[in-house]
């Protein structure tokens, strides 16, 4: 039994490759072209634009990987993200400081970090500590924190300078291509280290795969499933300064379905929502599947309310496939 499991995991795999290579393969033959007769979609700037739009989503796709893994569900991540970024944009445009630009930056992001991590630490308390359904807890924080977010701001954009303002160095030097898709390729590896070779990776597939045998085998669930929140509250907090810095601007709504797109992320790469089941290399994959689309969507002028349609069908396909796999 556990060869057949570990053959179809295997197998789902080597699909989300295949996927992604019939996208591409799609989103070339639909991509309009430039003047010139070049592919758009091909072109350099495009594709540097799509990895560093996509490592947003990447980087909360990474943690969400975890918290699916022990069989749980994460909605409040854009909610987060849009803490994140209006915390971090109303320290760096309201706070006046004496520290250098640095130092406030630094104080800037790290108050957006701490405060991410403070809610996916009350995620993880609700759903370990109160045993609460995931779904119902993270749904309610979706709501509380999105209004948080809203009434710290006036619900109003907290727009940044220009120049030598602090605020615009912190824009151009965290928005910058290299850098963004860096720190989303350094964190895939970090993630599937730990996912891999740890004995907390261990823990959280045990968790996902059977709880109650490993809880009788000592696994700390409760701390488990704390930890797998707390870090999607902290990299939807990161996720968030990043969005701040490239969009030029705290703003209290955006990350609206990011949760969404993260989520399609992890599923498209194999992931399996019944928890135990899934690897970060999978979910890289994922995510460049859903940033292919968007990018392709995006090209050929399909309407946003559209995309989201087609996104959901994708998560519904991907979900029914991974059932029919294991009912196989």
């Amino acid at each position: 039994m556990k060869a057949k499991k570990n053959s179809l995991y295997s197998f789902s795999r080597v699909q989300s490759v295949i996927g992604l290579i019939a996208i591409v393969v799609m989103a070339i033959l639909l991509s309009p072209r430039a003047g010139n007769g070049s592919i758009i979609f091909l072109q350099w700037g495009n594709i540097t634009d799509v990895l560093r739009q996509q490592s947003e989503i990447g980087i909360i796709a990474l943690a969400m990987t975890f918290v699916i893994l022990t069989g749980g569900i994460d909605l409040s991540v854009g909610s987060v993200l849009a803490l994140s970024a209006s915390i971090a944009a109303m320290l760096l445009i309201k706070w006046h400081t004496p520290l250098g630009p640095q130092a406030h930056i630094v104080v800037a992001v790290c108050a957006a970090l701490i405060a991410s991590t403070a809610i996916g630490v009350l995620n993880g308390l609700g759903v370990a500590r109160l045993r609460l359904q995931p779904f119902i807890v993270t749904l309610a924080t979706m709501i509380g924190v999105r209004g948080l977010a809203r009434w710290m701001t006036q619900n109003s954009n907290i727009d940044f300078g220009f120049g030598h303002d602090v605020s615009a160095i912190f824009a151009s030097s965290l928005s910058q291509k290299f850098l963004v898709i860096s720190v989303f390729l350094v964190l895939a590896v970090l993630f599937a280290l730990l996912l891999q070779r740890t004995v907390f990776g261990r823990y959280v597939r045990s968790v996902g795969d059977n709880e109650l045998a490993a809880r009788y085998s000592g696994v700390p669930i409760a701390s488990v499933k704390i930890w797998v929140y707390s870090l999607a509250g902290l990299f939807a907090g990161l996720a968030g300064v990043i969005h701040a810095a490239r969009a030029y601007q705290g703003n209290p709504n955006d990350g609206v379905a990011y949760e969404l797109d993260a989520i399609a992320a992890v599923v498209m790469g194999g992931t399996s929502l019944a928890g135990g089941k899934g690897s970060i290399f999978g979910t890289v994959v994922g995510t460049l599947i859903m940033g292919v689309l968007t990018n392709i969507l995006r090209l050929k002028q399909i309407d946003a309310n559209a995309e989201l349609m087609i996104k959901a069908l994708i998560i519904v396909a991907a979900v029914w496939a991974q059932q029919k796999r294991r009912t196989a």
